[in-house]
């Protein structure tokens, strides 16, 4: 059997290049029997979190890759070897995408090779020409140990002396070579797609697209064996494709939330910060008295959240939410937080959950083990006064607004 991985794979959140979703791209390279797959999106990192979901379901190995466009060079795809070097690959998209406007990257070479510890660099090459030869040596010199260059068919005359031609100019450079499929859709079929959204791209119609559509229907993903047939000069650039596979130990996986420290007291841990504010703060939800079934209730939560390690979470959204009342900036919680009595007594959400007969493991499970995810809605007309403050507090490098994609 050939050992082969597709390291070059673009998804749709390459937006209005790529043509097939990471699902369905993760579903077709385990139907044909691929070793792993390589997302490389442009410039951007942001559908790894469903392809490493996806690929952990269907049982085949991802390796987390971007494609990154320089102003100064030729695109180079890049491969983390662990978490270090993903942290600076995701340190110099935000350099990019901090300089340049809306839905841009703007980074040069020496942006790239400042954050290239760990990273596996793959020069995407057009013509074997002295360009070529210059980007070569200095790739060979920033990355290594680490530089390839790609070997890809470009379905055009003369095909098979180019790859000859780039596959001589890397031995002199003594750089590998690595054969990839530069995929843009997961089976020839979505080619129609695909030239949709290039046309949409470009602002015309798919009779004025001409050479701007993709000029041959196989850049989709194909088998093992079928890479091997077409790299049949090249086995070895075939065989590479593992060899990387093999570098790249970073997972997804690896990361951990990392929680900002709100312990105002040194002495008491934020588990000690958290059940300290639940007691004082029950005393004003529960004038009376706390209830038994109440205090049960609470003492349970804790013991999970502490279990977790989710306090840290529970004091951020609680500064938060404080800050917010302190100003008189109304605000609600709202969604699966309310089942939980902990929020409730914070006076993050304002249904007793007990009173209701809400399940809080709907809210944070031990079986589940995700983080919890507390919703809470402040009036519009203030909410960038909140928004403004959290930045103040924790920093601007380290806050931020998400955007949800519309699929």
């Amino acid at each position: 059997m050939t050992g082969y991985a597709e390291l070059q794979v673009t998804t749709n959140y390459s937006f209005l290049r790529g043509a097939s979703h990471v699902e369905e791209l993760v579903a077709q390279a385990t139907h044909l029997g691929l070793q792993a797959i390589g997302v490389t999106d442009r410039n951007t990192l942001a559908g790894m979190a469903r392809a490493h979901q996806r690929a952990a379901e269907a049982g085949i190995r991802l390796v987390v890759g971007c494609r990154i466009d320089l102003r100064d060079s030729l695109p180079v795809l890049v491969y983390p070897t662990d978490r270090a070097a993903y942290a600076r690959l995701c340190r110099l998209l935000t350099l990019g995408k901090g300089r340049a406007g809306k839905g841009a990257c703007d980074l040069a070479w020496p942006d790239l090779a400042a954050h290239g510890d760990g990273l596996i660099a793959l020069l995407v090459p057009d013509a074997p020409d002295a360009a070529l030869a210059a980007s070569l040596a200095r790739l060979r010199a920033d990355f290594p140990g680490r530089a390839y260059l790609a070997l890809t068919l470009r379905r055009r005359p003369g095909d098979a002396v180019r790859l000859r031609e780039l596959a001589d100019m890397a031995q002199a450079a003594r750089v590998p070579t690595v054969a990839t499929g530069d995929v843009l859709y997961h089976v020839p079929e979505r080619r129609i797609l695909q030239d949709v959204v290039t046309c949409i791209r470009a602002g015309c119609t798919i009779e004025q697209a001409g050479f701007r559509r993709e000029r041959t229907i196989d850049r989709h993903l194909k088998s093992p064996e079928e890479m091997a047939r077409l790299f049949a000069r090249h086995p070895e650039a075939v065989a590479r494709t593992m060899e990387i596979v093999a570098q790249c130990r970073f997972s997804l996986a690896d990361l951990r939330y990392q929680y900002p420290d709100e312990v105002e007291d040194p002495a008491l841990s934020p588990q000690q910060t958290l059940e300290r504010l639940v007691r004082e703060n029950g005393a004003h939800r529960y004038p009376e008295g706390l209830p038994e079934d109440v205090d049960r209730q609470l003492r349970h939560e804790l013991r999970l959240i502490a279990e977790l390690d989710y306090a840290p979470y529970f004091l951020t959204v609680n500064s938060i939410v404080r800050y917010a009342r302190s100003r008189g900036i109304l605000c609600q919680g709202r969604g699966s937080a309310a089942n939980s009595a902990v929020c409730y007594v914070l006076g993050i959400t304002s249904i007793d959950p007990v009173r209701a007969g809400l399940l809080f493991e709907r809210f944070v499970s031990a079986e589940r083990k995700e983080p919890p995810d507390i919703d809470v809605d402040f009036e519009h007309e203030r909410r960038e006064e909140v928004i403004q403050w959290i930045y103040g507090r924790y920093g601007r490098a380290r806050a931020a607004i998400c955007a949800t994609v519309i699929r």
